[in-house]
């Protein structure tokens, strides 16, 4: 039996892995950590406000971490201090953070994605072979569509998939972000990449393609958050027995 603590047990991802990991016979959750705990009920699960509040018998196999960029700091400090493997799903991390993981990732296995979905794994490998065969006579450009909730802009998912295509490209191209600020022609070098926040839409993503007879269109789809916690589960039972490092989708798949 995985023993699965979680950071952001109270938010709507902490709902849906803790609905994920229920429906398993193969792992329970041990504890969970979230400033919302205090009058949350959970039952049979011991929670805990910060990081350090969590009590040194408080054990764990892996920890799953659906938060707050902010909050990734001190779970790493948990995790390095008590040699425990985490997963980390949360997105908008700067480059201080993105840091932090790779110093982590020395002592401890780290799987950082920034979607959990398989399908966004696909999409990436998709999108690095679309790169590869169109070449330089095809502009990118990459739509994302998520929820008026989401405080990162572009997504890390986005971000993502346009270093799976300048990588493919040799890191030719330069992103561009806001093109009412840009008054002249677009570049050939460019990946255009547009947000759009609205509603309670999950995530969505297209890559396009446009060439000057024709476009190739990838799109990605998300119709339910337990996509993201199943992937958080697979990641979790992928990395329990892992040296340290840092992993990713593609290591998972």
């Amino acid at each position: 039996m995985i023993r699965i603590a979680i950071n952001g047990i109270c938010g709507k991802m902490g709902c849906a892995l803790r609905e994920a990991i229920s429906s398993r016979d193969d792992m329970r959750i041990s504890f969970g950590i979230d400033p919302a705990s205090n009058g949350s009920d959970v039952p049979g699960i011991d929670l805990y406000e910060t990081p350090s509040d969590v009590p040194e018998d408080a054990s764990a196999d892996v920890l799953i971490d659906f938060s707050h960029f902010s909050a990734v700091p001190g779970i790493l400090d948990l995790c390095v201090t008590r040699k425990l493997p985490v997963v980390v799903c949360t997105t908008g991390l700067g480059e201080d953070t993105l840091s932090l993981l790779k110093e982590a990732s020395e002592v401890i296995p780290v799987f950082y994605s920034a979607n959990m979905s398989p399908g966004i794994g696909l999409l990436k490998f998709l999108a690095r072979k679309a790169a590869a065969f169109l070449g330089e006579d095809y502009d990118v450009e990459i739509v994302e569509m998520h929820h008026n909730r989401k405080i990162d802009a572009p997504s890390g998912t986005a971000l993502a998939l346009a270093d799976a295509i300048n990588d493919e490209a040799g890191g030719r191209y330069e992103y561009v972000y806001d093109r009412h600020q840009k008054l002249s022609r677009r570049d050939r070098n460019e990946i255009g990449i547009c947000s759009v926040r609205g509603g309670n839409i999950v995530g969505d993503h297209e890559i396009i393609f446009a060439g000057n007879s024709e476009n190739i269109v990838l799109s990605h789809h998300v119709s339910s958050r337990s996509v993201f916690a199943d992937g958080a589960v697979k990641a979790a039972l992928f990395l329990r027995d892992k040296d340290p490092g840092l992993y990713d989708m593609e290591d998972l798949f």
